[in-house]
């Protein structure tokens, strides 16, 4: 498993409105059997949601999604579905979320 991964969301309860979730537990931590992921969301089903800063806007397969930081969870990993791809060039983005959700700058 690979930081910034992106695999499909195999919750029935959730799928629909989040496809996908975002692994941003660093590789140093593969040997825990959680894992922190941030759900991805179809830009067009939850920019009400979204927050400026908080919820960086990421392109799959062509698609807007929109990453709900504020809603990120520690699930087991054998939770997580089929990897479909890795999204690690908007690291920057993502570790500002973050930091806005600790320390409010």
């Amino acid at each position: 498993m690979s930081q910034f991964t992106v695999y499909k969301n195999k919750n029935p309860k959730t799928k629909k409105t989040f496809p996908y979730l975002l692994d941003i537990q660093s590789d140093l931590l593969d040997q825990i059997r959680t894992t922190i992921v941030i759900p991805l969301g179809k830009y067009s089903i939850v920019k009400d949601q979204v927050i400026t800063k908080l919820c960086p806007i990421v392109e799959i397969d062509g698609a807007k999604y929109a990453a709900l930081t504020q809603q990120l969870a520690g699930i087991d990993r054998i939770l997580l579905g089929a990897e479909v791809t890795n999204i690690s060039d908007y690291r920057a983005e993502f570790i500002d979320a973050i930091d806005l959700i600790i320390s409010g700058i």
